[in-house]
Parts: C-alpha cells; structure tokens; sequence
C-alpha cells in the first residue's frame, strides 16, 4: 500500500483549486483524476490547464467515479458541509478547504458523519504542515527564548469592492473573519492554545460582511493580537515577543515563508526553506499517506484541533455581532 498511487478529484474550479492543483500535479503517487463545477465549460478548461483526466459538469457525477481515491473541497465556506457530506456518503475520503465550515454544530455533523461511514477527514488547514511553520512550533516548544510574552499576528488585503464577489458575500461566510482572520487565531491557538478571554470589535461593509476584526487572545502571562482586514495591505506577519528573543515569521506568515529569529543581544538570523512548490504539496503528501495507511483521522489536523478552530471563531463572532 506505501506505492498505492492516489487519484483526486476536486470540487469546485476557483483560484484555490487551481493552485492545489498545480500542486498535485508536483506530488509523487498521485494523480489529479477530475475536476467539477457546476458550469462545464469552466470543468472543462480547468481540466485541460491542469491535465486532469475528466471533467465534470456537477458535483454528483464526481464522486460516483469510482476510479477517485480522494476529494478536495474547494467550494465557498458555506457549502464545505454539503459537500463533505455528498463525498462522505459515498465513502470518499474529503480535503476540505478551511474553514471546515461555518460553525461549530456544522462541523461536529461533519465529523460524526466520517466516524459513521469510517471514511477519512481532514481540514486543509495547510500552514499546519508547512515547514516554516514547524520549525517555529519546535522552537517555541523548546523554549529556546524562553516563554512567549506577546504574539501579533496580522493578516490584510484590499481587494476591489464587489458585490457579487464571495469574499464580500455574507451569505456564503465572506468577510475577513472566516476567509483570512482564521490564520491569526490558528497561529495563537497552535503556539498558546485557547485563550482565558476574548476581546474584538469589527467594522462592516454594506453586504453585511466583516472588512475588519481586531481580537486580543488574553492568557495568564501572555496575550494575542490579532487582525484580519479587506481595507488595506498589512505585512501578514506573526511575530513572536518571548522572555529572550523574538521569533517572526515573515511575510506572508501562513504560506511559504522565512523566519527570522532576534536574540536578546539583538543578533539576527534569517532562515529560508528552499520551497519548491506553493505549499498544498505538503497537506498532500501527508493525506495521501492518510489513505494508504487506511487512517480515518489525521494526526496532524484532527477533530479536535479543527472543533477548537471553529469554537475560537464562534467566539469571534458573536463578539461581534457576526451571523451567518
């Protein structure tokens, strides 16, 4: 089974699902298979940019081939849950890209429908497998600059303004919160775990959706700030204040990137990771592997970090006044 190649099938064909494509396309024993959308034209020239080998004109006919080994979910937020359960149903194993869904009780239905069909899932949280970021949670573990005082984690862009665009649709869980802000949160949960108490306030476009959300994570001796912004270009950083030094990853922290680490004399040192591919290769590999052991939960993304996830995000929200 270590040789078994895997043959994936994506849901949905926006800009996401062309980069894991590409991805795929760079990953040893696997196949990208098939691609659907719900407009076939579109099916068809992303199959034939990526060379899959069908395409899809509806979700349904994709997960009936039995020739697919693995989804990926690459639909808007609000259909993550549809759409895992059409796979699940039919014992295909699902990628879901993040969030896992829209709240917490979603995702609790999700898992629950995995655990039932024995069928394996996983969030496509992908900076959770990316080396740059490793390296950072096992310096932080081993306290080489010893307790974290403060992290600042920020995450901004400024698209054009457009209604039917699904970043600013509400409808469909756009808005900076859901779509970027959950990086920041994943980043203090995975190097201070949940916070003693919450504080954010947002600002709204007319669609509803959140532009902006400032948080901070408070903990016993250490805080979070946190931000997620559609009304300007940030650094995209998260950087790390401890006792001895400050650890930051660079710009943009949530995909490949490099670290530079500040000792407590001032002396700094940049390391890079040599990236090859744009980073969905990583989340890859390790699914694929998932399924050649004949696994039903990652060890590296399970159930209860994603239900931490969105739990902290529900938080969020309702601070907020956020309601989908």
């Amino acid at each position: 089974m270590t040789s078994k190649i895997i043959n994936w099938g994506i849901i949905g064909a926006g800009k996401i699902a062309s980069k894991f494509a590409t991805d795929l396309n760079a990953v040893s024993q696997c196949n990208f298979y098939a691609i659907a959308s719900r407009d076939i034209e579109k099916a068809d020239a992303f199959k034939k940019k990526h060379q899959a080998n069908v395409a899809y004109g509806s979700y349904e006919e994709l997960v009936t081939d039995n020739n697919i080994d693995a989804i990926y979910i690459a639909t808007p937020h609000s259909f993550h849950k549809t759409h895992t359960a059409l796979c699940l149903n039919r014992n295909k194993p699902v990628l879901c890209e993040k969030p896992f869904a829209m709240k917490l009780q979603e995702v609790e239905e999700m898992i629950q429908l995995s655990k039932e069909k024995n069928t394996l899932l996983m969030e496509a949280m992908w900076t959770n497998f990316l080396p740059h970021f490793n390296y950072v949670l096992d310096i932080l573990e081993q306290k080489h600059f010893g307790e974290i005082l403060k992290l600042e984690a920020d995450f901004g862009f400024y698209p054009t303004y457009d209604e039917n665009s699904r970043v600013f649709d509400k409808s469909v869980g756009g808005g900076s919160l859901l779509d970027i802000g959950i990086y920041p949160i994943f980043v203090a949960l995975s190097t201070l775990g949940e916070p003693k108490s919450i504080e954010a306030k947002a600002e709204f476009f007319k669609s509803g959706a959140d532009s902006k959300c400032d948080i901070l994570f408070k903990y016993n001796n250490a805080e979070a700030s946190l931000k997620s912004t559609l009304l300007e270009e940030t650094n995209t950083e998260a950087t790390f204040y401890c006792e001895k030094g400050i650890i930051k990853i660079n710009s943009r922290f949530h995909e490949p990137s490099s670290v530079t680490l500040i000792d407590h004399t001032g002396h700094s040192e940049d390391i890079n990771f040599n990236y090859k591919t744009i980073g969905y290769s990583f989340e890859i590999e390790h699914f694929n592997q998932l399924i050649r052991d004949n696994q039903t939960e990652s060890t590296i993304m399970p159930f209860k970090k994603s239900k931490e996830l969105i739990r902290t995000l529900d938080k969020v929200r309702n601070l907020i006044d956020l309601e989908y």
